[in-house]
């Protein structure tokens, strides 16, 4: 059979194939219809407005009456004189929360399979969830009433460090540490939900094996417990590196300000700045691409070399 032939043949049985599977499982297709309709209306049709980042964009003409100029944006923002100040304070910050958020997750995930008390296993575990349900208006609130100059930590701060008192939101050099703190304390439970739930699928049989070869605790961690949960965390690695250019907006929008600028301000605050406040819609779309663009060479990257070097990859 030559390879047209095979290739129709193909076809037509998945043709066949999807045909049975919609016969059969509408139900499902018409409960995910809602689900298609979102990425389509709030994912896909925006990409559309891509080609704002090749126009000096008027609102009044519209996609298609504004001047179309190329590159131009691009080249305004790489030689943006902040340009490298902003591309280094949104690595520093996303790689700070990966570096340390990433593991404390994985830490207290070990740390609370080892209860055994399931009445105050569950409620440490309820407890340490609580913080990324709180509102990050309400959260921003109480960070910027706390380092005051007279709040809670500016006080130990003072007594303990003996540093100077003084607002440390008004000091650009507390600001990574305030906002890595912060985030820690947020996302710290939730993001060890993941590992929990891999460390239950690992196998008693071999923690007991071990334990009865006089394996301690610690060492059963090393040698079974990591071993067997590598897999999801080398994947959560991946996606976290494909975010590495996204960090959280919001809470920076409310806890910065000019005195800050130089350690707080990032890609998505710029382009906020950029786009609402300076009406330059072409050149924040066009950072907003660059930002997307890096961020997909980066998952891209990182999930390749995670399969050449691992056998575990996203896709």
């Amino acid at each position: 059979m030559s390879r047209e032939k095979a290739a129709i043949v193909r076809i037509k049985e998945a043709r066949t194939s999807w045909k049975s599977d919609l016969m059969m499982n509408w139900g499902v297709y018409i409960l995910f219809l809602p689900v298609l309709a979102y990425f389509i209306i709030f994912n896909y049709l925006p990409m559309f407005g891509v080609v704002m980042a090749f126009q000096d964009f008027n609102a009044v003409r519209g996609f298609f009456g504004s001047t179309f100029v190329g590159f131009d944006n691009f080249i305004a923002f790489f030689s943006h004189p902040s340009f490298l100040q902003i591309l280094r304070n949104t690595l520093v910050i996303s790689l700070l929360g990966l570096f340390f958020g990433m593991p404390l997750s994985i830490i207290f995930a070990i740390l609370l399979n080892e209860i055994h008390l399931r009445r105050f296993k569950k409620t440490v575990q309820t407890i340490s969830y609580l913080p990324y349900f709180v509102s990050v208006v309400v959260m921003t609130g109480l960070i910027i009433e706390f380092v005051s100059s007279n709040g809670f930590i500016t006080n130990i701060l003072v007594n303990a460090f003996g540093i100077k008192r003084e607002n440390l939101l008004l000091n650009a050099s507390y600001f990574w540490g305030i906002n890595l703190i912060s985030d820690l304390w947020q996302g710290m439970g939730y993001g060890a939900i993941i590992y929990i739930a891999a460390i239950t699928g690992v196998s008693q049989e071999l923690h007991e094996a071990a334990g009865m070869d006089g394996a301690g605790r610690l060492r059963r961690t090393w040698h079974i417990t990591l071993p067997a949960i590598r897999p999801t965390i080398v994947t959560m690695l991946i996606l976290r590196l494909g975010m590495v250019m996204t960090v959280g907006f919001d809470k920076i929008l409310l806890l910065y300000n000019p005195t800050i600028y130089s350690t707080a301000d990032v890609i998505s605050t710029h382009v906020m700045r950029m786009g609402l406040e300076r009406a330059q819609y072409g050149y924040s779309a066009a950072v907003g691409l660059f930002n997307s663009v890096v961020g997909t060479i980066l998952l891209i990257a990182s999930n390749t070399i995670s399969r050449k070097l691992s056998d575990t990859s996203v896709y």
